[in-house]
């Protein structure tokens, strides 16, 4: 899996996403909702934590404004996931760093703003 994100859209292997989107595992799962739009909590990733990543890297937006929760940071530090976050763009070369690496990682990533 490559993630390319252009024109704060997403593609991989031909697929062009516009929407929010996590990876978990090696499944993409589309048009990812949030509790609080741009603020990421645990309820916003259960599914991640049940995979149960070494790293979560988080893209928080083009311009990057989406925030993650303290209580997110804190689980996520008692289950020794490693969080990285920035921007977007630099989130998705992180991910594909970590991922073509043989890391067992993980994406949430914010497409806009």
């Amino acid at each position: 899996m490559v993630l390319q994100y252009q024109e704060r859209c997403m593609n991989e292997d031909g697929l062009r996403l516009c929407r929010d989107l996590k990876i978990v595992g090696d499944k993409i799962v589309e048009n990812w909702w949030r509790k609080e739009g741009h603020r990421v909590d645990i309820g916003d990733i259960t599914d991640i934590l049940a995979e149960n990543p070494e790293v979560l890297v988080i893209g928080t937006g083009y311009a990057g404004f989406m925030e993650i929760s303290k209580s997110l940071h804190s689980a996520l530090k008692k289950r020794n996931i490693q969080l990285i976050s920035g921007k977007t763009q630099k989130a998705v070369k992180t991910f594909n760093q970590l991922h073509s690496g043989g890391k067992r990682v993980a994406g949430a990533f914010h497409l806009t703003c």
